[in-house]
């Protein structure tokens, strides 16, 4: 019997629910960055209001495709790649339904108060105390639900791909705790807990691990899932696989002052950040290596098979990046890429090449299986949308290179 329509075999519904979000969210997501892109260009979109300016506007941008794009595709995927690799249905149901609506409870908190102008002013965590303490609180039932049924897996190894999801979560929980620190004035104002220097380094301490832990550990988790299984191919190194992930999640914690460069910052702190940018390189690339090295022998299938190649391409705008990210972490080279346009192709690339591209291809993988169909509606659809979204990220990250330098 299918495990999609099997009622005791895993918990699907949860994942079908976030699949189906993660869908919802990136058409909103990203379709409010084209119209605030084009008020750039075109001020009289601002409509001269308040709440549709693009300085209210941006940060809702950021926080859908961050946390209700990203977040729900970590949220469904993890959701299944730990099922299927402990062979155990979730621990808890009604605990996974509330890390759902919870999850999309704030995504509408942030909808309704980040256009009235309700902000903390950290970027990427803008959301006021109130739905910073319903998210901290959904996040901890998340780990909950993630860790509880690793301890009750049926298969004794504990997949790699759930170490990548389990540091994802333990480090981001650590991390919104600590930047959100402050003392609530009224319901929907505060001050943070730091000032100065000092408010700036844990800012960008959370602000580069959001990148580090939620943008690159939990979406490594999903590649190691998803490639191997697309390709049908065994892992090319799990040795490499173990490696890489003690180098990332060592190194990553120590990367934020890179985005601090020439500031107040104490100049050995920022010194810091550039050198484990820079050896940063090395367990990235490793992850991006044993991802490619993953279709040896299953190159042929790229032809034929435009989700995984929505896979492998994600993994090349991964590398790329995370070469670029080391380079413009260097204090010379980052006296010219700072306050440029150069920075936002840098995080496009990360954004839409690595995270949108491999959770694109993740979905198209789950949705036939969650739902008990043999493929996806239409293999050509598919390979439209690959080329769409190929074509767009490279013109879009070239003209901001250009623009840039």
């Amino acid at each position: 019997m299918s495990t999609a329509i099997s009622p005791t075999a895993y918990n699907y519904k949860v994942v079908r629910q976030f699949a189906i979000m993660t869908v919802v969210w990136g058409i909103l997501g990203m379709g409010l960055g084209v119209f605030i892109a084009s008020q750039l260009v075109w001020p009289q979109l601002n409509l001269d209001l308040p709440w549709t300016s693009f300085g209210r506007l941006r940060p809702l941008h950021t926080n859908l495709v961050i946390f209700a794009f990203g977040g729900c595709a970590l949220f469904g995927t993890s959701y299944y790649v730990v099922q299927r690799t402990c062979q155990t249905r979730l621990i808890s149901d009604s605990m996974a339904a509330f890390t759902f609506w919870g999850w999309q409870a704030v995504i509408v908190g942030a909808l309704i108060t980040l256009p009235m102008g309700y902000t903390t002013t950290k970027e990427y965590a803008e959301l006021e105390w109130p739905l910073a303490i319903l998210l901290a609180i959904v996040w901890v039932t998340y780990g909950l639900v993630f860790f509880g049924t690793i301890v009750k897996r049926k298969t004794k190894h504990i997949y790699v791909g759930n170490w990548f999801y389990g540091a994802f979560i333990v480090v981001t929980a650590m991390l919104h705790i600590v930047n959100h620190i402050s003392l609530p004035v009224s319901l929907f104002k505060s001050y943070s807990a730091y000032s100065g220097a000092t408010d700036a380094m844990i800012q960008w301490w959370y602000g580069h691990n959001a990148v580090g832990f939620f943008l690159t550990t939990g979406f490594l988790g999903m590649m190691y899932y998803f490639v191997p299984k697309q390709a049908e191919r065994p892992i090319y190194s799990y040795r490499l696989s173990i490696v890489h992930f003690w180098a990332l999640i060592t190194l990553y914690i120590w990367a934020g002052p890179h985005h601090l460069h020439y500031t107040a910052l104490p100049d050995w702190a920022q010194s810091l950040g550039m050198v484990m940018s820079i050896i940063l390189l090395a367990p990235s690339w490793g992850g991006m290596i044993n991802g490619m090295m993953t279709l040896s022998g299953a190159w042929h299938k790229l032809r034929t098979d435009p989700i995984l190649r929505f896979l492998v391409v994600s993994l090349a705008f991964y590398g790329m990046s995370t070469f670029e990210g080391p380079m413009m972490a260097i204090k010379t080279v980052n006296s010219l890429s700072h306050y440029t346009d150069w920075t936002i192709g840098h995080v496009h690339a990360g954004a839409l090449g690595w995270v949108a591209m491999i959770s694109i291809g993740a979905v198209y993988h789950m949705i036939p299986r969650l739902y008990g169909r043999d493929q996806m509606h239409s293999v050509g659809l598919i390979n439209a949308h690959f080329w769409l979204a190929t074509i767009g990220t490279v013109l879009y990250i070239a003209s901001m290179w250009v623009n840039g330098i």
